[in-house]
């Protein structure tokens, strides 16, 4: 008998998973159905007892909601992704090749977005150790959450932005200028955690198998993102 599983993760991962997810289908005639959304609207989601087979977020996330009971069993990496830049597209492309040029670029930037997720978190910190962050507050913009930084880029809202590569890959409008230099690069690990309230747990298992084999490596590398 088929099952329907259904799930819910953060933005970062929609791309990805949509196609892992048909994937999937073709291969087991499960249906998947994942809603992405901000990633702490996912959680708060989850926190308040909302009915789900799986989550997909971030892994400290994840272990949040695991030691909390909201999921059960240990999380399961699905894939590493990196931070990276963009500017409009056509726009003048600052050299970005090192953390210096990169700080150098921020400085002179009109105005700078980054996300509510963990490479804004990261991108704030950055700022707070360059000594910086009181000086470009005023031409900071935060994306909303579930809104991707490459949509205020788009709109020429920001000059430069700062998001998950997956996330900035496959927008209109955006030139990715490349990842973040290995010097501040910051990596988020995205996780899968079984809900507490699954109704279909040996369907979602057997799909995390397959969303962790190394025959979707393939499917990951297109979406900006890394094996785990």
């Amino acid at each position: 008998m088929n099952e329907r599983i259904t799930g819910i993760s953060s933005m970062a991962t929609r791309q990805v998973l949509a196609e892992l997810a048909r994937a999937y289908e073709a291969r087991s005639g499960d249906t998947v159905v994942i809603e992405a959304v901000g990633g702490v609207d996912a959680a708060k989601r989850v926190q308040a007892g909302e009915a789900f087979d799986i989550v997909v977020l971030a892994s400290d996330a994840i272990d949040r909601l695991i030691a909390a009971g909201h999921l059960v069993g240990d999380r399961v990496d699905l894939a590493r992704s990196p931070v990276a830049i963009a500017v409009r597209a056509g726009a003048p492309r600052p050299n970005v090749g090192s953390g210096d040029a990169v700080r150098s670029a921020v400085l002179a930037a009109s105005r700078i977005g980054y996300s509510t997720g963990p490479s804004g978190v990261h991108l704030q910190r950055l700022f707070e150790r360059w000594g910086i962050a009181e000086q470009i507050r005023p031409r900071v913009a935060q994306a909303p959450a579930g809104v991707p930084v490459g949509t205020l880029i788009a709109r020429g809202e920001v000059e430069l932005g700062f998001q998950q590569l997956s996330e900035l890959l496959h927008l209109d409008g955006v030139d990715v200028l490349g990842e973040l230099p290995a010097d501040i690069q910051f990596v988020t690990m995205f996780s899968a955690g079984l809900c507490a309230r699954a109704a279909h747990v040996a369907a979602v298992r057997a799909m995390l198998a397959f969303m962790t084999s190394p025959e979707v490596a393939g499917i990951k590398q297109r979406h900006g993102m890394e094996p785990a």
